[in-house]
């Protein structure tokens, strides 16, 4: 199997670069993750609760959309109380000309957030039991 592929190797991964950095830049995107886009009723206090932890911890985090109104994506993420560091641009510590967004993870409904959160919430608690 390839390496990435089992998921012990995907959350060390993860943990050595917050351990070098103690940071990590975590990409998460708006429709669906955070926000109902579809407005029915889709409740989202856990990934907004994970996003918040995250923070407390100094990652670095990005809202990745393709909503065009960034006013509302500002104003939706401070009414529900949810970090974030930039929208859809590069950390400042990261230059590259590529339209791509780095991130060291990213939670996204349509790319495996199940497994992505799984791994940061494992990650908090593990700093939580090693730093006490």
């Amino acid at each position: 199997m390839d390496f990435y592929l089992k998921n012990e190797n995907t959350f060390e991964r993860l943990f050595k670069e917050y351990k070098v950095y103690n940071s990590l830049v975590v990409a998460f995107d708006f429709d669906n993750t955070v926000y109902d886009f579809h407005q029915v009723g889709l409740d989202f206090k856990d990934v907004i609760k994970l996003l918040q932890n995250l923070k407390k911890i100094g990652c670095y985090l990005i809202v990745f959309t393709s909503t065009d109104d960034e006013d509302f994506v500002k104003r939706y993420c401070k009414e529900k109380e949810i970090p974030f560091d930039a929208i859809n641009e590069n950390p400042p510590f990261f230059k590259s000309k590529s339209r791509k967004i780095y991130y060291n993870i990213l939670l996204d409904d349509r790319a495996g957030l199940r497994e992505a959160y799984d791994h940061l919430e494992k990650l908090i608690h593990h700093l939580k039991n090693t730093n006490s």
